[in-house]
């Protein structure tokens, strides 16, 4: 009786599913609710190399935000990371979004040429970041020879040494690496918007101009919403890029918030100093996505 209810249990496809979901669930409990929950009761005690391996550590209460606090990198890893992060998601959504009204038109080859576009996004970032460290070298860069050509420099620029460079090169590659991303997302939204709209507003003698104000734009609140979000907390990820073109230098000038607690943890062994940095981006992070849901509910309400 129990055997063949189990095989007719299975028979339906639901023991099959329940195992899926248990799988899942296991999985998401074990690689990321597990270590992030970790790292934020790390952040609060005093753990280095010789507690890192005991389960029993001293609690530090506050001590370590507010030691975080106190340091004289803080602030300046602080903007650099508000710095990088603006700009990036300002410019791969500028760039996207004309990227995604351009390819919206119909030509020839455009199929192609989008899909050159996004044969840059799959690149692991470690690539990409090999790749722009040699458009950027001082002495035989691609990007120096190029200036120099056109006449708009007079020598070599050492974008990844120099302090007043390195940060924006680094913005440069992760601009360059996210506008196919931003492209994809926002082509999926202009796709859904009926071209009816455009044709009663066209007849109603409304330009290009006003067509994207009064309805490209409109339309593409909640889109427009979700790519600045996902914009935010991948940015906020993105350490492979200073990892391979700047390693925060020098003396911190492109040092950003995620490459800082990687360095804290496993350069210097401040375990300590490095959850509490990390614990702060995560806390960064959901902050940016509630705010994104309770806009998406407000607008879904109206």
């Amino acid at each position: 009786m129990l055997q063949s209810g189990l095989v007719k249990y299975l028979r339906d496809g639901k023991g099959f599913e329940g195992t899926l979901i248990v799988a899942a669930v296991l999985y998401l409990l074990v690689f990321a609710a597990f270590p992030l929950i970790y790292t934020v009761v790390m952040s609060f005690q005093e753990v280095d190399m010789f507690t890192l391996g005991t389960l029993v550590r001293p609690f530090a209460g506050l001590t370590n935000y507010t030691d975080l606090f106190h340091r004289p990198e803080f602030a300046p890893i602080v903007w650099n990371t508000m710095i990088f992060v603006t700009l990036s998601i300002a410019f791969q959504l500028t760039i996207g979004f004309a990227l995604a009204l351009f390819f919206l038109q119909d030509f020839p080859g455009s199929t192609y040429v989008r899909g050159l576009f996004l044969a840059g996004w799959i690149l692991p970032a470690l690539v990409v970041g090999a790749v722009w460290r040699w458009i950027f070298a001082g002495d035989f860069g691609v990007l120096n020879y190029a200036l120099q050509s056109l006449g708009l420099i007079d020598g070599q620029i050492y974008w990844l040494s120099d302090p007043a460079y390195a940060l924006y090169s680094v913005i440069i590659a992760n601009i360059w690496l996210g506008i196919p991303f931003n492209m994809i997302l926002l082509s999926v939204g202009l796709a859904g918007i009926p071209g009816d709209v455009y044709e009663a507003a066209e007849m109603d003698g409304a330009n290009v101009i006003q067509r994207f104000l009064t309805i490209t734009l409109p339309m593409m609140g909640p889109t427009l919403g979700a790519v600045v979000a996902l914009g935010v907390i991948f940015t906020l990820q993105q350490f492979d890029l200073v990892a391979a073109l700047t390693q925060g230098g020098p003396a911190n000038a492109s040092n950003v918030a995620q490459y800082w607690s990687w360095q804290m943890s496993f350069q210097t062994y401040e375990i300590s100093g490095g959850a509490t940095v990390a614990t702060m981006m995560i806390a960064l992070v959901i902050v940016v996505a509630v705010i994104y849901v309770r806009s998406v509910q407000r607008e879904q309400s109206f």
